[in-house]
């Protein structure tokens, strides 16, 4: 049997893994609640903001560890069998939250489900490297972005009624079931990579392969991929790492605190903020797929890797750092700060997914993941940062001075990403 275009039903579902990702980290602060609110995590276990936050930091750090780990790991066993192991845990962790009759309980599978999620990412990354030609891997991260905006814009009113209906100990074991079966259709449509797959077509094979770097093209199952000491001696590979130190604080910032923002200042519920959370990441949905289809027109027109990445991640900068001077200027109400946040993510998404793509411009697969894994581990630890802050912040003084601070990371990360790679071109040619 041969399959059309067998790289998109790999994407298809790696975006579908991504839905469920974002499905399951969001599930805690949708249902987290407040104290007086007895049916919520919050009142039902009594726990606090300052508990959320302590959760919530674990909860990265075990992420950011996991993006190292997992980046290696992947290298070394493949996409096929690593996703196997992330989404296997991941998706037994966010089951077994149900369980949970106290922090420490809580606090144990956030850190497993965090050390098992953040292998989506380096693994999407290494995937993309090994099924897409150069010119098309930004729409194919964009496709994969885009299912963490879909399970941003699915998880609030979906979880709210499932919530509403049973309660957050049975919600807990119906989103942890869809990572599980999500493994039976990947490991039978996903059966080798594009050089041995049984069901790609000549055509499609020799497209990939084509439009590869050489040193991909010339890579072997015994290709060693690189250490990060000699990953890290090209400084191009620092244009990813401080960039995305800068950057991804950004989309943390919203997906870990704007239910508790819409709680604390405008008094929303669990079913108000179901009702209001989901809609800007629309906004990022379009942005993911806007800034894959912008690159690969600029790179097919202009035949510059570096063109295509760096305009693209201007463009998508620009957005957000206005979006974000708008949020402090105008955002004033529930519904204008919603649609203020709808540009800020999609201004980031739009940016994002070629920010993700430079180590498979930089690298040859076998260090793309490790990579990748490195980068993101270093934002996340931007983001544990940011989380400890927010609380005290907001506590002192109000959000604002925490969307200005934000808002000055893009310019550094964007320059950061300008300074480091003064080309981006693969580095092994």
């Amino acid at each position: 049997m041969k399959v059309k275009g067998l790289r998109w039903f790999i994407i298809g579902l790696i975006f579908i893994a991504t839905v469920i990702n974002y499905i399951d980290r969001s599930a805690l602060a949708i249902m987290w609640g407040s104290n007086d609110q007895p049916n919520s995590i919050s009142g039902s276990l009594d726990l606090t903001k300052s508990d959320y936050g302590l959760i919530l930091n674990i909860f990265m750090v075990f992420y950011a560890l996991g993006q190292l780990f997992s980046g290696k790991l992947f290298d070394k066993v493949g996409t096929r069998i690593g996703y196997v192991i992330s989404i296997g845990v991941w998706g037994l962790s966010s089951f077994l939250h149900s369980t949970v009759r106290g922090i420490v309980g809580l606090t144990f599978f956030r850190s497993t489900l965090g050390l098992s999620e953040a292998g989506n990412w380096p693994g999407g990354v290494k995937s993309n490297a090994e099924w897409f030609p150069i010119k098309e891997r930004a729409i194919a991260q964009g496709l994969f972005n885009a299912g963490a905006s879909i399970g941003s814009v699915i998880a609030p009113p979906f979880i709210a009624t499932l919530y509403v209906a049973f309660g957050w100990r049975t919600s807990f074991m119906v989103v942890g079931s869809f990572g599980l079966l999500w493994i039976i259709p990947w490991l039978l449509i996903n059966k080798a990579g594009p050089k041995k797959h049984p069901w790609i077509t000549p055509e499609e094979q020799k497209y990939i392969s084509e439009g590869q770097s050489q040193a991909d093209q010339n890579a072997t199952a015994d290709t060693k991929g690189k250490s990060l000491k000699e990953i890290l001696s090209h400084r191009e590979s620092w244009a990813i790492v401080v960039g995305r130190f800068f950057l991804e604080p950004i989309w943390w910032l919203f997906v870990g605190w704007m239910p508790l923002y819409l709680a604390d200042v405008y008094g929303f519920n669990v079913k108000e903020v179901g009702m209001f959370a989901w809609v800007p990441y629309v906004g990022a949905a379009l942005g993911s797929i806007a800034g894959g289809y912008v690159s690969g027109q600029i790179i097919s027109k202009t035949n510059s890797i570096d063109r295509g990445r760096k305009l693209t991640i201007l463009i998508g900068g620009v957005i957000m750092f206005l979006g974000l001077v708008a949020t402090v200027l105008f955002g004033d109400s529930p519904e204008r700060f919603v649609a203020i946040v709808f540009f800020v993510l999609f201004g980031f998404q739009f940016a994002i997914g070629n920010v993700q793509t430079l180590p498979s411009d930089l690298f040859s697969g076998k260090s793309v993941g490790s990579l990748a894994g490195l980068a993101g581990m270093v934002g996340v630890f931007s983001v544990i940062l940011m989380n400890f802050l927010v609380p005290i912040i907001q506590e002192k003084f109000s959000y604002t001075p925490i969307f200005v601070a934000i808002a000055a990371f893009v310019p550094l990360g964007l320059g950061a990403i300008y300074y480091f790679a003064r080309e981006i071109k693969s580095v092994e040619e």
